[in-house]
């Protein structure tokens, strides 16, 4: 048998997979050492009471033959799918179903199997940096093109995105045939203002494209005027699919579930300019290759859509929230360049003259005994940054920061004049307001 060719295009590790190799090498090497994971987005806080208790009745469920589950419906069952129309959508007055709605068993899996049902010559368009799944995926399914040199593929349009255009992608200057989306962007943080997704639409509009909105961190957003759907901008029903997930939201990473969203107006053409709905294809795509999320994974997710799980969910992202902008202001106040950490759990940081990423993440891990996630894995613009996340404790989150600050930089090492050193006393004053200044002064004798 022949195998499909593009696997083996494909760098052979996946980002977080190397990550995770290196920290595993750094135990191993060091065993007594008090390694504090800042790098990828798991969760550290636990399941609501009430999604626990929900979850316990529904394995009581499985004991009865009365009450009694097997294969559920693909799309996912109706009490969760009709709790997030409502809940989600319909009373923030966006018009969205529940047919609409198709559960899946967590937001990446959906980001790589929408490949399924666009075209294999569809032109792909990607921010970077970005989430690596949207371009393994296209590459994957052939329409990645060659690897290139400079480490990127040939048929996939990259929009790059840099401090100067605050790392959010500009409309293409020429169609695209599906085009991702973040916001909260995973790496960077940043969000899209209403205006930046209205002129976005309209670029699907004009081109018949397809816009895959990746929302999966839209309920760390607290700006009341930044957008949390897609579908709160006029005529994304009519080019959009949405994906969200309840892994940050809720703290099911170890659970696995989420959902796509995928509007009855939303509409594709075949090669003779006949027009399907892609909710139609999805739909047949779910039932022929997936089964259905978990029973009780599903009667979780319900819980959420009740009081007690919305005040549980604000609670836990408050304290997420709380991290990230602990991290921007320690990073901030060192002098470091840094994006993100408002309404988003990621802090993306730029340490000044340095440009290789795994140079950054070696050295902090190394003397900090703190993991980060190397930019440059995210895309060749996120060359000399980093990614750090709010999702561990407050505890371990200030414990990583003040690690972190006490690392001494000197001018050969990339850093400009003034940040020859934290024991220059300005450096150290600059963290006047943080808990960790009576620690750093005293380590460093000053």
């Amino acid at each position: 048998m022949y195998i499909n060719e593009n696997f083996i295009k494909l760098p052979q590790s996946y980002l977080f997979s190397t990550v995770a190799s290196k920290l595993k090498e750094y135990r191993e090497s060091n065993p007594s050492a008090d390694l504090i994971r800042m790098d990828i987005g798991d969760v550290t806080l636990p399941i609501a009471p009430c999604v626990i208790e929900a979850m316990h009745k529904a394995i009581d469920d499985m004991s009865s033959s009365e009450t009694f589950h097997g294969y559920g419906p693909e799309q996912g069952y109706p009490f969760l799918r009709e709790a997030i129309a409502k809940v989600d959508y319909q009373e923030r007055g966006i018009e969205i179903s529940a047919d609409d709605i198709f559960i899946s068993d967590g937001a990446k899996s959906d980001l790589g199997n929408l490949g399924n049902i666009y075209s294999k010559k569809s032109v792909i368009g990607v921010a970077d940096p970005g989430y690596p799944v949207y371009i393994d995926s296209s590459v994957m399914d052939g329409r990645g093109g060659e690897l290139l040199s400079d480490g990127r593929w040939s048929r996939i349009l990259y929009m790059e995105c840099k401090p100067e255009n605050g790392f959010k992608p500009a409309v293409p200057s020429r169609g695209v045939d599906v085009i991702f989306l973040c916001s909260p962007c995973n790496p960077t943080g940043t969000v899209f203002t209403r205006d930046e997704l209205k002129e976005w639409v309209e670029y699907a509009q004009r081109n018949r494209s397809l816009i895959i909105f990746d929302s999966a961190y839209e309920a760390f957003v607290t700006d009341p005027d930044i957008p949390r759907s897609i579908y709160e901008i006029e005529g994304a029903k009519e080019v959009a699919i949405e994906i969200r997930s309840f892994s940050k939201t809720a703290g099911f990473t170890g659970l696995r579930c989420g959902y796509t969203v995928v509007p009855s107006e939303l509409k594709g053409t075949d090669r003779e300019g006949n027009e399907f709905q892609l909710r139609q294809l999805w739909n047949r795509r779910q039932s022929t290759k997936f089964n259905g999320a978990s029973y009780v994974v599903q009667r979780g997710a319900e819980a959420l859509y009740t009081s007690e799980g919305q005040e549980a969910i604000k609670k836990n992202i408050g304290i997420y929230l709380s991290n990230a902008r602990y991290i921007r202001k320690a990073m901030e106040k060192a002098g470091f360049e840094v994006f993100g950490g408002e309404n988003s759990p990621y802090v993306w940081v730029k340490w000044p003259g340095e440009t290789d990423s795994w140079k950054l993440f070696e050295r902090i891990l190394s003397e900090a005994e703190v993991s980060s996630t190397p930019g440059i894995g995210f895309g060749e613009c996120g060359a000399g940054f980093i990614r750090l996340t709010g999702f561990n404790s407050p505890e371990n989150t200030r414990k990583a920061m003040e690690r972190i600050s006490r690392i001494k930089f000197n001018e050969e090492e990339g850093l400009g004049e003034d940040f020859k050193s934290l024991n220059d006393i300005k450096a150290i004053r600059a963290l006047d307001d943080l808990d960790v200044l009576d620690d750093l002064t005293h380590a460093l004798g000053i």
